[in-house]
């Protein structure tokens, strides 16, 4: 299923954030992903939203998340959003996209932490367990903090890179 020609690139139009941010929900994240669209706009982040577009029960999370992932590892948008009932089907596809480093996240330390130390570029949440305030609080902290780009933090990402370029499929 080609989810390209659905995408919708918004943008606030308040001027200051270039970070380009990709978000992708099935039925069980679709409610929280618009929230967060319209938090996120009002920010004043540009939005490219990968759908699902409208609610359809039943529908399946890799069709929004491996783009929004290929996406991310192409270097299209800054980082990405990915959210499913309970975030762990959303997390495990965005991983399987080489240079896609995901991780399910639940609480504040970690949604910055993950992008300090280890550079995540999709921060994946459920849509069935994690509240509005919380998802908002985990959002702008994973938006907010940086890659430190220490030498050890480096280092294991040189070895992760090393790894994806090693695996070839069964």
């Amino acid at each position: 299923m080609d989810h390209g020609k659905n995408i919708k690139i918004e943008n606030s139009g308040k001027p200051g954030n270039k970070m380009v941010i990709g978000i992708a929900a099935d039925h069980g994240g679709f409610e929280l992903k618009e929230e967060i669209c319209v938090e996120l706009r009002t920010a004043g982040y540009e939005i490219v939203d990968f759908g699902a577009g409208h609610l359809v029960p039943g529908d399946d999370f890799p069709d929004f998340v491996i783009p929004l992932s290929m996406a991310v590892a192409r270097g299209e948008i800054s980082r990405g959003l990915a959210i499913c009932a309970s975030g762990v089907g959303a997390c495990v596809t965005a991983n399987k996209i080489p240079g896609v480093r995901a991780a399910l996240i639940t609480d504040s330390f970690s949604a910055h932490q993950g992008v300090e130390d280890d550079d995540m570029n999709v921060m994946c949440l459920g849509g069935q367990i994690t509240g509005y305030a919380l998802a908002m609080e985990l959002v702008f902290n994973f938006l907010k903090a940086n890659f430190k780009g220490e030498e050890r933090f480096k280092r294991r990402l040189m070895k992760m890179e090393a790894l994806e370029k090693k695996m070839k499929p069964l």
